[in-house]
């Protein structure tokens, strides 16, 4: 029996009226919740190329400079100890990354295997150190005792290992078929040549969204310089930031500019350090976009 198929395009199943008002309703609210998450940054931009006066005078909302002026970022950018933070977080940056990267995906290469001798015992003492730690004093004796005081590599040892970021490595590496490890195994590769040219390549989006992670913590951390750092000559540039915003006038009157100058953008030096310190990570983030959400999402669904 022949069938015959009817060639006409079948009509779109249209919504219903509910579910367009659901979707209206949906875009507009999603839409405000950008806008009060973008605004933020916007106003402290352009209050960044504004004068105090300008600032002080506008007390409403600021979509435009006013007063416009590159006296903050000039001023900012004058200090004697932020080339050497942007040179000291580039630093640990440098050898941060792959040594953190590295360690993660062994940690978590580690976790994946199956018939490990003393697996569980291992990884119940690794999951402990994610619970429980001796805490901010004993952390600093340990730091001392081992010659890190006062030394960047107090800022790159202690953190090599994110047991969190290793648990997600893990879980991406879990959703590889055990199939394909295998015929590596049967055709005599190791678990240096499976993990580097088998896994590594297939688990890409989850390793990218791992480095995200950790160039933003690294970024972003002040608090373990503030305490294992005493030369202003090694703090990294969250740190000398900070230290502008506390105290801009005191920090940043070196002789060189009158004290009429110093209180002419007093109040938009914070808006400049602030920014300094945001907009390099957001330059990164576009180039990694496409591997976030396949990456974070990646192993929570295995099937």
């Amino acid at each position: 029996m022949q069938l015959s198929f009817n060639k006409k395009k079948s009509s779109a199943i249209r919504d219903s009226k509910g579910d367009r008002i659901f979707s209206y309703f949906n875009a507009v609210i999603m839409t405000l919740i950008s806008l009060a998450c973008l605004y933020p940054i916007w106003y402290v931009l352009m209050a960044s190329f504004s004068s105090t006066a300008a600032i002080n005078a506008n007390l409403g909302k600021l979509l435009w400079p006013q007063d416009f002026s590159l006296g903050a970022y000039q001023m900012t950018l004058k200090h004697p100890l932020i080339l050497s933070g942007f040179r000291n977080i580039f630093l640990i940056l440098v050898f941060s990354l792959p040594l953190q990267m590295t360690m993660t995906v062994l940690c978590g290469y580690f976790m994946a295997a199956k018939n490990v001798m003393f697996k569980n015992a291992i990884v119940s003492f690794f999951m402990f150190t994610m619970f429980f730690s001796g805490g901010l004093i004993p952390m600093y004796i340990n730091q001392r005792d081992l010659g890190l005081y006062n030394n960047l590599w107090a800022l790159i040892i202690p953190g090599a290992l994110s047991l969190f970021n290793a648990i997600i490595c893990k879980s991406s590496i879990d959703v590889i078929p055990d199939s394909l490890t295998e015929s590596a195994h049967m055709d005599g590769a190791g678990d240096f040549r499976i993990l580097t040219q088998i896994i590594v390549p297939v688990i890409k989006p989850t390793l990218a969204v791992l480095l995200l992670y950790y160039g933003v913590g690294l970024w972003n951390n002040w608090f373990n310089a503030a305490i294992f750092i005493q030369d202003n000559d090694l703090l990294p540039i969250q740190n000398i930031l900070r230290g502008v915003l506390l105290a801009n006038n005191q920090s940043l009157n070196q002789g060189t500019q009158s004290a009429d100058v110093v209180n002419q953008f007093a109040e938009t030096i914070k808006y400049a350090a602030i920014s300094i310190s945001t907009i390099p990570i957001l330059c990164i983030y576009p180039f990694l976009q496409k591997y976030f959400v396949k990456g974070i999402m990646i192993g929570s669904v295995k099937g």
